[in-house]
């Protein structure tokens, strides 16, 4: 009886202990932690030739400065004397031919102080005075024409205007050419312009004629801005005694026989 009231005690001890231990430690308590902040992306990598650099900065400012140069009339050396002096018609020329590329490669701007003329080399400076008013303006030969039979210069819309040759279309004008970037008489690409054509076939017609009579000469017809349509005859070596001489063996019904120099 002793012994099992001896083992009962044990018992109750262990039970008692064993209770202790459990309340000695309570339960963590879930703590929800939040995920941490996304990492701001990274910034891109300015793509080449984007945004504003100081290339494109300065290439800009390059271009600007080009244009507006070329609005402005040409200038020369104080006392610069006229290589040489032309009297004829001068018209001018605007839409449909602004914003094309002209004879020079450049694309052609009525509003820049330009003309066309058939034979002096390109980037030649010429003064121009307006024979019924006075009125003078320098500028720079930068296409080719006019092809039109009895006038020597086509004027840009603004040459036009400051030489009051804007309203009347057609004036009478000297030219006096005052700098040329190469030779007036000697050298140069020569060719011959024929046109223009109101009618294709009548262009082509001629361009086959004349592709079998000069068998050495580069024969092309093209259409101008305007619609109508033009053949050029290249000669061997694009040489002017022999474009001079093609020009003068050459007759058409219609349009009209022009020698012209190419550079």
């Amino acid at each position: 009886m002793l012994q099992i009231a001896s083992r009962m005690t044990i018992l109750i001890l262990l039970i008692a202990l064993l209770f202790s231990s459990a309340c000695g430690h309570p339960k963590q308590a879930r703590v929800d932690v939040p995920p941490p902040p996304q990492q701001p992306p990274a910034a891109e990598a300015p793509t080449p030739g984007a945004g504003t650099s100081s290339g494109q900065s300065a290439k800009h400012s390059t271009t600007t400065e080009k244009n507006d140069a070329d609005l402005i009339e040409p200038t020369l050396p104080a006392g610069t004397i006229p290589l040489a002096t032309e009297t004829g018609r001068a018209s001018w020329y605007g839409p449909p031919y602004h914003n094309r590329v002209g004879s020079n490669g450049e694309v052609y701007n009525m509003h820049a102080m330009t003309a066309a003329h058939r034979t002096l080399p390109l980037g030649t400076i010429v003064r121009v005075t307006n024979l019924k008013t006075g009125h003078s303006a320098l500028v720079r030969i930068t296409d080719r024409g006019p092809f039109i039979p009895g006038r020597m210069l086509d004027l840009s819309l603004a040459a036009a205007r400051k030489l009051d040759v804007y309203l009347p279309g057609v004036a009478e004008v000297k030219m006096e050419v005052m700098q040329t970037p190469s030779p007036l008489e000697t050298g140069g690409k020569w060719a011959v312009q024929i046109g223009g054509f109101p009618d294709r076939d009548e262009a082509m017609k001629l361009a086959d004629y004349l592709t079998r009579r000069y068998r050495t000469a580069n024969v092309k017809r093209f259409s101008s801005p305007a619609g109508d349509w033009w053949v050029r005859v290249r000669v061997v070596d694009d040489n002017r005694d022999r474009a001079t001489q093609l020009a003068a063996e050459t007759q058409t019904t219609e349009g009209a026989v022009f020698l012209v120099r190419l550079d």
